[in-house]
């Protein structure tokens, strides 16, 4: 078995043995694969697709490559949620202590913002002092004290997710749906998981634009999970508007802390509650979807969802102070609001262009390792499909001087007043088993 050989499985149109994925990743994690060998398997695959017995073996590969983690003294059902991403996506931060505050435990690995979308460690990094770098003692402590656990990917859990995304993002092979599926439940899977709840956004600011290719991504990850042993539930819900009423990683941080505490926007709260209730129920710990909700609810609402997230800030090293004092929180020095061009109905148009806008003002990367500037972002004035007149304030923006022009050029390009708009539903479909 050699990689040459491997490669021309792939070119013809051939199906990879299990033998051959585990060959491949594991000598490519060990270096004695060259990344060009790496780079042209990435792209026939992104090409050719792979069936989905041969994506189970990949992705098992995958898994295999590092450690998985191990929670022997959590008695308790361990549950996650993933999103593709989006602009304003939240949702992770007041649904992982709202599930906590319901008797289920939430170790949750994530990763940082590259291009037009947000990432959740950047988010709450935005709280002074609090760190997403845990190892895997430090995780399972804080899983085991608090209920919830909130850290990156360590360089020994699959590593060949690390190596490989990092080399699809400057392949420009990122929206492969058989690379995205073993990409999220690589990591998902090495959790340890009892039940699993997918977020497979659609629209303008989404990886896949298209419905149907969501759709289809959203198929295959639930095959691939479910043949995996995990229970699942995947959601595809809408990406072309925001979610919330604001974006950036500090604003974004002061909106959940205003879902923990029962208020906030109404979308943000509806996924919370919606994705939370679907994971107790997988969890046992509902008996359907509609009393899950309820149970989310009533832990937003009651307190006891905001006071599980202070002793996350605690354990993980930050000031929960801030909770209650918003002004320990990153505030950008300067604000500029945009307005209406037209009377009419404002609609979001591209919403990439919102996300992109953000990166220029320092809210984000262009490449993996850039500084971000945690306070600046937008914040949204008026809902999609709202009329609006000439000259109203629609947006404003949290900026430091920073990539302004470039910001305003291109939120410009990502809104239009329309004569009449409708928006899509937050969300289009429930699949599971």
């Amino acid at each position: 078995m050699d990689a040459r050989s491997i490669l021309r499985t792939k070119r013809d149109g051939g199906v990879l043995a299990r033998e051959e994925s585990e060959f491949f990743l594991r000598e490519y994690v060990a270096g004695r694969i060259p990344e060009h060998f790496a780079s042209a398997l990435l792209a026939l695959i992104f090409v050719r697709g792979m069936e989905q017995g041969e994506l189970a073996d990949w992705t098992r590969a995958m898994l295999d490559s590092g450690e998985r983690l191990a929670f022997p003294r959590v008695e308790l059902p361990k549950v996650d949620k993933h999103s593709t991403g989006g602009i304003g996506d939240k949702v992770s931060i007041p649904l992982t202590p709202a599930l906590a505050a319901c008797g289920v435990a939430v170790p949750m690995i994530s990763g940082r913002g590259l291009g037009h979308t947000g990432g959740t460690l950047d988010k709450l990094e935005a709280i002074p002092g609090f760190r997403t770098q845990l190892s895997s003692v430090e995780f399972a402590r804080c899983l085991e004290t608090v209920g919830v656990a909130l850290g990156g990917q360590t360089p020994e859990l699959v590593p060949a997710d690390r190596k490989l995304y990092a080399l699809r993002d400057v392949t420009g092979l990122i929206e492969s749906i058989p690379l995205i599926a073993s990409s999220i439940l690589s990591k998902k899977l090495a959790e340890g998981l009892d039940a699993l709840v997918l977020d497979v956004k659609f629209g303008s600011g989404a990886f896949l634009v298209e419905r149907e290719r969501g759709a289809e991504l959203a198929r295959t990850m639930l095959a691939l999970s479910q043949s995996m042993g995990v229970r699942t539930t995947v959601f595809q819900t809408c990406m072309s508007r925001p979610l919330g009423r604001k974006a950036g990683n500090a604003l974004e941080i002061e909106e959940s802390f205003d879902c923990l505490e029962g208020g906030g926007p109404s979308d943000l709260r509806e996924l919370v509650c919606l994705q939370g209730g679907e994971l107790l129920r997988l969890a046992g710990r509902a008996a359907d979807l509609d009393a899950g909700r309820a149970r989310i609810a009533r832990a937003l609402d009651d307190g006891s969802a905001r006071a599980v997230f202070a002793r996350v800030i605690e354990a993980q090293g930050g000031d929960p102070r801030c909770l209650d004092d918003r002004g320990l929180l990153p505030h950008a020095r300067e604000r500029e609001r945009l307005t209406a061009p037209a009377d009419g109905v404002f609609a979001w148009a591209d919403l990439r262009e919102l996300g992109l806008a953000i990166t220029a003002l320092g809210g984000g990367r262009k490449a993996l390792g850039d500084p971000i500037d945690p306070a600046v972002g937008v914040e949204f004035l008026v809902d999609d499909g709202a009329r609006v007149r000439r000259g109203e304030p629609v947006l404003e923006l949290h900026h430091s001087g920073i990539g302004l022009d470039e910001a305003r050029r291109r939120i410009a390009a990502s809104f239009e007043v329309r004569a009449e708009h409708r928006p899509d539903p937050l969300v289009l479909t429930r699949s599971n088993a």
